[in-house]
């Protein structure tokens, strides 16, 4: 006995190649390029509206004032240590004895200052203002100096210091001497023995025929660095090499000969390391601020794009 049954057979429809109608492979391609084109579209919304977000959300702001601020002001802060120092300083109390008139009236001056101070920056009046560009030069000094003026050298460091400027710790030295001046003329007839030049000077008669006379440049006891501005250079070196008593050969300048008389001369003494320690403290953090100071203007002269008028180059 024989059972029938039927075998499926898919025949492919021929299309016509003149047809306007599309393939199902077209169709499968215009449907790919739709999906990109509206996956781009909203990649390009998305970003649009993240751009938008960005530039014109407001900062974040609070209308809980801090426990350590007493205020806040355009947000931001009022110190309350600027607050309980200001009321210690204007009336002498603490936060716990002060009126509330004395509260509030510091906290208002406070408030004014700071609604100032943001005014002054819209208004960009550290540029121009020559009292503000020179407290904002101070605190920048002081800024890149806070280091070398909180740091604490040890002795080593120290004592090499004062072993390298010793020079600079020494009692004041003091002396008194006159200036006796000649005419140029005179020379010749000045005694060339020290003794007789010395009683030359001391008798008045002799002293007339030489023409000679106190130059006034220096009057009684006078410190070192007094003497040399009054003596000039090359006197006052002349003048600390004498001995009490002493005379100066006759020393030729511009306006004359002059020959020193030194009455009385106190050299400069040394200290030693224990009682110069306090200067010598001082002058080794000016010298460490000083080298921040050159260090930080180096930094900021390279980052910096300076542009200098071509006649002043």
């Amino acid at each position: 006995m024989s059972i029938p049954f039927h075998i499926p057979v898919r025949f492919k429809m021929p299309t016509d190649p003149k047809s306007d109608a599309p393939s199902w492979r077209n169709a499968a391609q215009i449907s790919n390029t739709r999906s990109f084109v509206l996956m781009t579209c909203g990649v390009l919304l998305g970003l649009a509206l993240a751009g938008y977000s960005l530039f014109t959300a407001r900062s974040a702001s609070t209308l809980i004032v801090p426990g350590e601020d007493v205020a806040l002001v355009n947000q931001q802060p009022v110190s309350r240590a600027d607050f309980v120092a200001l009321l210690q300083t204007l009336y002498g109390v603490d936060l716990s004895h002060a009126t509330l008139e004395q509260r509030h009236k510091v906290l208002d001056d406070m408030i004014r200052e700071e609604l100032f101070v943001q005014r002054g920056k819209e208004l960009d009046v550290a540029s121009t203002d020559p009292d503000v560009r020179s407290a904002l030069v101070n605190a920048v000094e002081l800024e890149i100096s806070e280091n070398a003026i909180t740091a604490q050298p040890n002795e080593a460091a120290l004592r090499q210091f004062y072993a390298t400027h010793q020079d600079r710790y020494v009692s004041e030295g003091i002396m008194s001497v006159r200036d006796w001046v000649f005419p140029a003329t005179a020379l010749p007839d000045l005694p060339g023995d020290p003794t007789a030049l010395k009683s030359a000077i001391r008798d008045p008669q002799a002293l007339a025929r030489l023409n000679g006379q106190d130059s006034g440049r220096t009057k009684g006891d006078e410190f070192y660095f007094a003497a040399k501005i009054h003596l000039g250079d090359q006197l006052f070196a002349a003048a600390r090499a004498l001995s009490d008593g002493a005379l100066s050969a006759p020393i030729r300048m511009p306006d004359g000969v002059h020959v020193l008389d030194m009455e009385k001369n106190k050299r400069p003494v040394p200290f030693d390391f224990a009682a110069a320690r306090t200067q010598v403290l001082s002058d080794y953090r000016n010298q460490a601020i000083e080298r921040s100071k050159a260090s930080g203007e180096s930094f900021l002269r390279k980052r910096a794009n300076v542009l200098i008028a071509d006649d002043l180059r």
